[in-house]
């Protein structure tokens, strides 16, 4: 494999100097000039197009080997590539790509795309919202433009209407490409959690909530929509942030009761989340807390007992001491269990990973809450 990269370069070394790209490539030319700092890419940009020379003999960049060629395409951006996407119809099959696309996809929204994320899509996909939102069925001036124009870079990639459905009919329904664009159109409800909902509301702080999420790329945030429950309407907050989203750890429905299997091995000190709803109408959140003491045990680990014992206490230490959020007291074969005063205590997960338990110590309160 080096030896064949070896031979490759050299061989595209010796006829860079000659090499004169053709004026639709002059849009390529910037963006390659922008990724490759090197004297092979430089060569290339000192050399000017010479109108007296014959169309046989200029070389373009579909001239490249595959690899050199496939190398520059994977250091491109979302807009490179639909840029490099529009010189031909070459060009356009290598940049839709489900491999070029899938690492966009993983970068920027791996950590918030979950399983159920991916169940939604394939429904969407589907659905008559995609078919009639679809680049496919799209006419005059909305066409593929609906679908690039809010992504930053691209507005003047397709300047007639012409490209815009010859583009869009070679692009996949199925494909990362599409997945990429319906997510950064905000076209794409999935399903996420959020910290503290509702804009940090008092009553959620420290909590994690099933929702609906649309992205805004004009303000890099998101509008999410909390389903309804009970008597209460659905809930829509907007501008919500990056930092403020995860996928779900469990792929369950939020009004499941999560199975714990960690009980058992729970002591003082732990880190937990524990899902909680006011009453059995709602579903669940999940809320961050600290196994603690019990109140026999001084706290001495020398001597501590607790990890032996079948109750286990659970501390919210966001709460002021004294209120009836700050503790509560669960038994190790715990099932639900609760009332409508105080609500209903379900699941609870250990968290292990240091990742989770820094993500919650971002989101506490400035104040101890009451």
């Amino acid at each position: 494999m080096l030896l064949y990269f070896f031979i490759t370069c050299l061989s595209f070394f010796f006829f860079a100097k000659s090499l004169s790209l053709p004026p639709w490539a002059s849009e390529s030319k910037t963006l390659l000039s922008f990724y490759f700092k090197n004297p092979f890419m430089n060569t290339l940009h000192q050399t000017t197009h010479d109108p007296a020379s014959p169309v046989v003999d200029q070389m373009s960049v579909l001239d490249l080997p595959d690899l050199a060629l496939d190398c520059i395409l994977d250091l491109l951006p979302p807009s490179g590539l639909c840029s490099m996407a529009r010189v031909c119809s070459s060009l356009r099959e290598r940049c839709v790509s489900d491999h070029l696309w899938e690492k966009h996809l993983k970068t920027k929204w791996g950590k918030i795309l979950g399983p159920a994320a991916h169940r939604e899509w394939q429904c969407y996909l589907s659905s008559s919202t995609y078919h009639l939102d679809s680049p496919h069925h799209q006419t005059g001036n909305l066409g593929f433009a609906k679908i690039t124009s809010l992504i930053r870079s691209i507005s003047s990639v397709f300047r007639d209407d012409k490209q815009r459905k010859r583009f869009a009919s070679s692009l996949p329904l199925d494909s990362s490409m599409s997945c990429y664009l319906s997510l950064e159109t905000g076209r794409f409800w999935f399903p996420a959690q959020v910290y503290n909902r509702e804009n940090g509301h008092v009553g959620f702080m420290l909590s994690c909530y099933d929702a609906e999420l649309s992205y805004d790329t004009h303000t890099d945030t998101f509008e999410a929509r909390y389903p309804p429950h009970g008597r209460r309407a659905v809930a829509v907050e907007k501008s919500v942030t990056w930092d403020r989203l995860r996928s779900a750890p469990i792929d369950a429905s939020p009004h499941n009761l999560y199975e714990s299997d960690s009980l058992k091995e729970l002591k003082p000190g732990d880190h937990i989340e524990i899902q909680w709803r006011r009453n059995k109408e709602f579903p669940y959140g999940w809320w961050y807390g600290i196994v603690g003491h019990l109140e026999s045990c001084d706290g001495n680990l020398n001597h501590c007992d607790c990890h032996l014992s079948d109750t286990v206490v659970l501390e919210f230490n966001q709460y002021t001491v004294g209120s009836r959020w700050r503790r509560t007291m669960i038994v190790r074969d715990h099932r639900e269990e609760g009332n409508e005063e105080d609500g209903f205590y379900g699941g609870i997960r250990k968290l292990k990973c240091k990742e989770d338990i820094e993500m919650w110590k971002r989101h506490w309160p400035c104040s101890t809450l009451e």
